[in-house]
């Protein structure tokens, strides 16, 4: 089973790469879902900066 880790391809801390890898998803893919979260539901910025904070490094 695959754990959830921030990834070291990153662009600001990771988080979005290693959700992407944890999920099967391209990083790129999920950086885009990450942004549209966070300019159209407002709850990205949140969830990214709790994923900062809490995920472990890779």
């Amino acid at each position: 089973m695959a754990t959830l880790k921030k990834s070291s391809d990153k662009k600001i801390a990771g988080v979005a790469g290693g959700v992407g890898m944890y999920l099967g998803i391209d990083p790129t893919i999920m950086r885009i879902i990450w942004l549209c979260a966070v300019l159209f539901g407002g709850f990205g910025l949140l969830a990214y900066v709790i994923g900062w904070l809490l995920m472990p490094e890779n």
